[in-house]
């Protein structure tokens, strides 16, 4: 008898049958059991954060029972124990304060810029804020001739001939072709920060610097500058957009335009603050930290309610949200609200040098301080071996958070966090959308009616997926 194997005949409407069934059904079989933990895990966090998210209330309250926070004044100190009150009321293992001694600038009355004597167009005010760190007016004001840079090389060749005892006037706009603002941002940032002592190099009086914003309208900014003091420390303002525009326009028209300044800020001692922490203790590696955070000062204008009031709240309801889930995490989840982002980063640079002496594992470390609007993503930082090692496994986290509208990438961090990148761990900074954050930024406007509740319960819902993704697998 002759051998034979029964070979199966398919037919082309049944071969097509298979081919579609198993095309439907490949992603159920690939789909484990794991990934639906995580995916209904996730999703129960988001649920938490828009029907029962306290962020919001709480920027409410940090916003307008307390407002705006600089370093070293009465309201940070209000801000440091309202915010511990709070935490010690989620039932978490520790909440404790970590002293820090932090820069104390006080803005002093309000500042006096304006055009005089212009044979057109006469008097007039140019809104302006002192940058912080600025040293006042001499007397009862300056008055000097004003002159225009755009870039480096035009006050370099204008040297000392052509600056000696004028005001500099820096004009370089951010760049609006810049779709990632925070890319504009970075490309004019140079002239506020280094701008007065590269102007009193050349022996200039004094500085104006055009805000640091994409709108037009007649909000200055201010924000931080770095004198180099090999130079003179010569007193700097930014004045609003609208205000550039306008002294440029009377500078091309004119010729030439006097400015006068008055200024009454004033540096005073170092001053006692506090970086504020809560942590919920790991089960498995209580040595080994996941941090979430945002700074709790913020400039002395407005409510710093998107810088970086909406970082803060949003970290300390990640714990919360956490806490109130049930969940058991495997590593130390700990919030930390940063004192001194703004005019120095000495809470960044103690938490640091204290995780450092404790011999503590950063195993990750996120920071919310771009604002309080729809979470866009993240963006990864830190060593190359550390990144690579992430980036080997993202796409999971990736598949789980994506339907929320989230993007993983490499890129920066945060300022606080900075100086952990030496330890070994992951760095992250939340991304939320950046369109408007540099209209508010600095401002007298970064007001909590600019702050959309349900944009910042995404944030925080967004900030602790990813913390329970860290968490659970790890690195």
């Amino acid at each position: 008898m002759k051998n034979f194997r029964l070979v199966p005949q398919f037919t082309p409407v049944l071969l097509g049958t298979l081919i579609v069934f198993f095309t439907l059904h490949a992603p159920l079989a690939a789909q484990s059991p794991e990934n639906d933990v995580d995916a209904a895990f996730v999703r129960s966090i988001y649920d938490k954060s828009l029907t029962n998210g306290q962020c919001y209330p709480w920027l409410e309250h940090l916003s307008l029972n307390i407002g705006h926070r600089l370093s070293g004044s009465a309201a940070a100190e209000k801000a440091v124990q309202w915010t511990k009150s709070v935490l010690d009321t989620m039932g978490l293992d520790s909440v404790w304060l970590q002293p820090v001694m932090v820069p104390h600038w006080v803005r002093g009355e309000a500042e006096q810029v304006r055009v005089t004597g212009s044979p057109k167009s006469g008097t007039f005010d140019l809104k302006a804020l002192a940058l912080g760190g600025s040293v006042a007016t001499e007397g009862k004001g300056i008055s000097a001739e004003v002159v225009e840079v755009k870039s480096w090389e035009e006050l370099d060749k204008l040297n000392e001939r052509g600056i000696r005892g004028k005001i500099v006037f820096y004009n370089r706009p951010m760049d609006p072709t810049k779709i990632r603002t925070f890319e504009a941002y970075g490309g004019a940032v140079d002239q506020r920060v280094s701008g007065p002592s590269r102007a009193a190099k050349y022996g200039a009086v004094g500085v104006l610097v055009r805000s640091m914003g994409l709108a037009i309208d007649d909000y200055p900014h201010t924000g931080s500058l770095r004198y180099d003091s090999t130079y003179t420390l010569i007193p700097a303002a930014a004045i609003s957009t609208l205000a550039a525009e306008k002294l440029s326009k009377l500078l091309k028209t004119e010729g030439k335009a006097t400015v006068f300044m008055k200024m009454n800020c004033r540096m005073l001692p170092d001053a006692p603050s506090f970086n504020v922490i809560g942590e919920i203790r790991g089960s498995e590696y209580p040595g080994r930290v996941i941090v979430v955070g945002g700074h709790l000062d913020s400039w002395d204008v407005g409510h710093g309610a998107h810088d970086d009031g909406a970082g803060c709240t949003q970290s300390m309801d990640v714990l919360r949200i956490l806490k109130t889930a049930g969940y058991r995490p495997r590593h130390t989840i700990r919030c930390v609200l940063f004192m001194n982002e703004e005019n120095g980063l000495r809470g960044g640079r103690k938490y640091a040098e204290e995780a450092q002496r404790k011999n503590e594992f950063h195993l990750a470390a996120i920071e919310s301080d771009a604002g309080g609007f729809t979470p866009r993503g993240f963006s990864f930082d830190g060593e190359e071996s550390v990144i690579g090692k992430f980036f080997e496994k993202v796409a999971a986290h990736q598949a789980l958070l994506e339907p929320y509208g989230l993007k993983l990438s490499r890129g920066g961090s945060g300022a606080d966090i900075g100086p952990l990148k030496g330890m070994k761990g992951l760095l992250s900074g939340y991304s939320p959308d950046s369109q408007r954050y540099f209209d508010l930024h600095h401002t007298a406007a970064d007001t909590f009616d600019k702050v959309n509740k349900r944009e910042l319960e995404l944030g925080a819902a967004s900030m602790a997926a990813l913390v329970y993704l860290l968490d659970k697998y790890g690195l």
